[in-house]
């Protein structure tokens, strides 16, 4: 092996580097975990669960802007969100079985190439010790390493959640994808 992955966290990064590159690592193992299948893959459930890998792309797309976008940089909603019938589905899973693999590919790919643009903006602001856009009901305001380490927390869940989905459609599993020879 020539390189390291672009997507392995620094050995030696500060605290900003190794929390973004994880949550960044997160990403993009979800995504090769959710990569290259038809509507019936991405629609494709377990036994005990209505999840679906096409509704996990849905998902994080929709929490990565609203925690980036929304919960830390403090700016309007992106679409399609914000034209999303939330009285009738409130979690928006079923938004995902109506739409066709290409544009549940390209939501999340845009949330997530939005995200990490942000970054350095975060950076720039003070980073992970710097107040988001929440606040607290005292009026407080809440840090931007609380929010980032909830968007670690969701990630990780989901991308356990994606493993089983996917070896479940096509027997494809790993840790990670596979590293560049």
């Amino acid at each position: 092996m020539s390189q390291m992955p672009p997507w392995e966290p620094p050995f030696h990064g500060d605290e900003h580097e190794a929390v973004f590159a994880a949550l960044d690592r997160l990403r993009v193992t979800f995504r090769w975990k959710a990569a290259d299948l038809d509507e019936a893959g991405l629609r494709a459930t377990t036994a005990s669960s209505a999840m679906t890998l096409g509704g996990l792309l849905q998902h994080l797309a929709l929490i990565d802007d609203w925690y980036v976008q929304v919960r830390i940089l403090g700016r309007p909603m992106p679409q399609p969100w914000v034209d999303l019938d939330w009285e009738a589905q409130p979690d928006g899973w079923e938004w995902a079985a109506e739409h066709a693999p290409e544009l549940l590919y390209d939501l999340y790919d845009g949330a997530a190439a939005r995200s990490r643009a942000a970054v350095e903006e975060i950076a720039a602001r003070g980073g992970l010790d710097a107040d988001s856009a929440v606040t607290l009901p005292d009026g407080s305001p809440v840090n931007i390493r609380r929010l980032v380490m909830d968007l670690v927390e969701e990630y990780g869940r989901h991308t356990g959640h994606a493993d089983l989905l996917r070896e479940a459609v096509d027997g494809r599993t790993g840790e990670d994808p596979p590293w560049p020879s």
